[in-house]
């Protein structure tokens, strides 16, 4: 804790009085609480007291371990609320379990703002891509469904291995984005198939045969891009790999069970309440350069000119990439959070009246014969070294325990325990101090603290990322060569995923790092980009633009088998889903952009870096860059080699569709087609 006046000092009777009033009242919550607080009238030691001697810094050591003292801060701080202070005092409080409690607070206001920007705004989407408000409903509520179904699961995961508190926003954000858009390509292909004049129950088994399918198998490589997180022994990795995993995989079984269920039970009346001003979508022919509207005219531009749109796009994502190889990598901590938040106010406190921080320290654990004459002049080395960084402050003074055989220094920081100087300057406490002060002695030194975590996440994070690449890639590459039975469309599918997830990385340190139009889209401009996001963006986005490719291809794949022409089949699913994939892709980029809107810099980040990925994929890959090089492949885009035959035959684009007799007058999506009920 901190207290301050504007005009007393320490020296003053009125400042020691309430001085030692307020730590009474702390130390007054008993052992089990609160194990010390001591005051600078108990110590009469100056490194407690600013050079202004206005300032004054009570240490306070909580009960127990970590959780224990999270759990108890809040009486402490309840303590600050209730206590009277005289005019012209200000107290503040910082440290570890507080910045905890302020961030958890800010991690579910930014929960609650994401969910209220995103769901109306999915809702509007909804109304208009699909043209009536009865069908709008339906993915809404199966994605708030696996939303609440995979909390529940993970919350019975947590009972045994403790996840990260970012799990929550994970579920959430993927639940929504997976959920809606699972739901919304089975809706639209079963209204599809009801228009050509399938009855109920026939055109409920074509969309589950085929956009059914596409959904499972999208299903399956977001899960085989997710796995990647698993095999990082880092919490944060596992906590948000299992939540996601746990969203997908519920949200694929809810389209394959709960969704058909209720389109037998709605019938057509999924059809009611048009939307006015929103034309009901026409049967495509088929052919080449059929079709109306925006997406046709696109289309047809594309497969006239593809040695063009695919220079163009491929030269624009390159260009996007560019910036991230200028990214600096590094946790946000205490100096990110809002301005009104406690922690960060006796932060800014600490750092303008003493120059280092209290409550993060970089902790030297000594073991082996403290009192031996070279540990001793070891201990002193260490000090002479440390005292010529400005990365810390002045050590305090060595703890020994009753045996003599461990030792403890602590250097506080004069940064934030996640900035880039104390992460350089616990670095060389790490590798040069501590190994050269205690070389050729007895005993051994080890360093701890906030910021040796971070520099431990960094370099787990660094060293594990090649293997989670190629996992990635891998599983992804042998998926799509079995239920595509090319070995084309995954090596394409591969090399487009990573030009969006590069083009992606690169206005993401554009935007947060160096701060490009960062004030128009009214996000906080960082020097850092968060360590872990990388690697999660990498398998979320690889995972989810795969959700569109599978989607896509397979519609390409249903109508090549049936025609055998490649072009007018490639021009036929574009035409086809694009309208589908972009709506879709809008309700991703508004959920993630609530996300992005957040306060914390992490939820930012990542909900901005989702966004921009899948706004880029859904309508620059998947609407210029699949068409283009797939007309100027041709039949080649289904070579699949002879070794490779044995593979099994498990097409997603499904069974053929079997002609209705009613097919020959169809009914505009718009209106109810009757028998549907």
């Amino acid at each position: 804790m901190i207290v301050r006046s504007i005009s007393a000092t320490v020296d003053d009777a009125e400042f020691r009085s309430t001085v030692e009033s307020l730590t009474e009242e702390i130390a007054g919550l008993g052992p089990e609480i609160v194990t010390s607080a001591v005051s600078f009238y108990d110590t009469d030691a100056d490194a407690q007291v600013s050079p202004d001697r206005r300032t004054t810094v009570i240490p306070v050591l909580m009960a127990d371990d970590f959780k224990a003292a999270g759990d108890n801060i809040g009486d402490v701080h309840d303590v600050l609320e209730e206590t009277p202070f005289p005019a012209g005092y200000e107290v503040f409080i910082f440290g570890e379990a507080t910045f905890s409690v302020d961030f958890l607070e800010g991690n579910q206001s930014d929960l609650e703002r994401g969910e209220m920007f995103a769901i109306p705004l999915a809702m509007v989407i909804l109304a208009i891509v699909l043209g009536v408000l009865a069908a709008m409903f339906i993915p809404i509520v199966l994605a708030v469904g696996s939303i609440v179904i995979a909390i529940g699961t993970v919350s019975i995961v947590s009972t045994v291995f403790e996840l990260n508190a970012f799990v929550q926003n994970i579920i959430i954000m993927i639940g929504l984005a997976v959920g809606i858009d699972y739901a919304l390509f089975i809706v639209s292909r079963f209204r599809e198939e009801r228009q050509r004049g399938l009855e109920k129950i026939d055109a409920i088994a074509m969309a589950g045969s085929t956009a059914g399918r596409a959904v499972f198998f999208s299903g399956l490589t977001v899960v085989f891009a997710l796995i990647g997180l698993l095999v990082i022994p880092q919490s944060v990795f596992v906590s948000l790999g299992i939540g996601a995993i746990t969203v997908v995989f519920v949200a694929v079984l809810a389209t394959q069970t709960l969704l058909p269920a209720t389109l037998s039970i709605m019938g057509d009346r999924v059809n009611r309440f048009k939307v006015p001003f929103i034309r009901p979508r026409e049967l495509d022919d088929g052919s080449e350069h059929g079709g109306g509207g925006f997406w046709a005219w696109i289309t047809r531009g594309v497969m006239r000119r593809p040695w063009v749109a695919l220079i163009v796009t491929a030269a624009f994502m390159v260009a996007a990439t560019i910036p991230f190889f200028n990214i600096n990598l590094g946790s946000s901590g205490v100096e990110d959070l809002p301005d009104e938040f406690q922690s960060k106010q006796g932060f800014e406190v600490l750092k303008s009246e003493f120059g280092f921080i209290i409550g993060a320290p970089a902790e030297v654990v000594i073991v082996g014969d403290i009192n031996e004459a070279t540990t001793q002049q070891a201990i002193s080395d260490l000090k002479a070294a440390v005292a010529t960084d400005s990365a810390f402050g002045p050590p305090s003074e060595l703890e020994v325990n009753a045996s003599g055989t461990f030792g403890l220094i602590t250097f506080p920081l004069t940064g934030g325990a996640q900035s880039a100087e104390s992460v350089d300057g616990v670095r060389m406490l790490r590798d040069e101090y501590a190994p050269n002060a205690f070389r050729g002695t007895p005993s051994q030194a080890f360093v701890g603290g906030l910021t040796s975590e971070e520099i431990d996440l960094l370099d787990t994070t660094s060293s594990y990322q090649p293997w989670v690449i190629a996992l990635v890639l891998g599983l992804s590459f042998l998926l799509l060569t079995v239920v595509f039975r090319s070995i084309v469309v995954p090596i394409k599918a591969i090399i487009m995923n990573l030009l969006s997830v590069g083009a992606a990385y690169g206005i993401l340190v554009l935007v947060f790092q160096e701060g490009f139009l960062n004030e128009i889209f009214g996000l906080q401009q960082t020097p850092i980009i968060q360590p872990w996001l990388p690697l999660m963006l990498f398998t979320i986005l690889f995972g989810l633009s795969m959700d569109y490719q599978v989607f896509l291809i397979s519609r390409i794949r249903e109508k090549y088998d049936e025609t055998g022409d490649n072009a007018s089949a490639v021009a036929f699913g574009v035409r086809s889903t694009a309208g589908l994939i972009t709506g879709a892709a809008l309700i991703m980029v508004a959920v993630f952009g609530g996300f992005a809107a957040g306060e914390l810099i992490t939820t930012s980040q990542f909900g901005f870096g989702l966004a921009v990925a899948i706004l880029i994929d859904a309508t620059i890959v998947r609407s210029v860059l699949v068409p283009s090089t797939m007309k100027l492949l041709g039949d080649r885009n289904w070579y699949l080699p002879g070794f490779l035959n044995w593979l099994p035959d498990v097409r997603v684009e499904g069974v053929e569709r079997a002609p209705s007799p009613s097919e020959e007058a169809p009914e505009p999506l718009g209106a109810p087609a009757g028998g549907g009920d």
